[in-house]
């Protein structure tokens, strides 16, 4: 976070230290500031995996996980611990079961916990309802239950 801060006074001394700032000038240094600033939601974390988890792109659907996630089948059955388990368990069924698809039926956002009821589609005939509590801790899925 420092050395953001510093990156971003440094870049305003430079631009500032001409007589004239043009246009595009200015837009880099609110870029740099955007950028150096943005916090995604709990929500963007869920719904970034989410589309992810529909597309079957594993790199994409694990950027939002904490290195050491944890995934447990409710209430306390731990299921897998870190982004590797989650990569071998998942890029397996995105590889086996090209109909895969996750819609969201129902959420509740509470603070840093996403609730979804999910129907859960492609992996037999019929369709199925989980239902999954993501736990955000600093800016990262960290904890996963799953209710089925």
């Amino acid at each position: 976070m420092k050395q953001s801060f510093f990156l971003i006074i440094s870049l305003l001394i430079v631009f500032t230290s001409f007589s004239r700032i043009n246009h595009s000038s200015f837009k880099l240094i609110q870029t740099v500031i955007a950028d150096t600033t943005k916090k995604d939601s709990p929500l963007d974390l869920v719904e970034r995996q989410l589309k992810a988890y529909n597309a079957k792109n594993i790199d994409a659907f694990l950027e939002p996980y904490a290195d050491d996630v944890e995934l447990y089948e409710f209430p306390d059955k731990l299921l897998s611990k870190g982004k590797d388990a989650m990569r071998k368990d998942y890029e397996g069924m995105f590889k086996n079961i090209p109909s895969l698809h996750c819609d969201i039926v129902g959420r509740i956002i509470q603070r840093n916990i996403v609730i979804d009821k999910e129907s859960i589609s492609g992996m037999g005939k019929n369709k199925f309802e989980a239902t999954a509590i993501y736990h955000i801790e600093k800016n990262k899925i960290k904890k996963v239950y799953f209710i089925q």
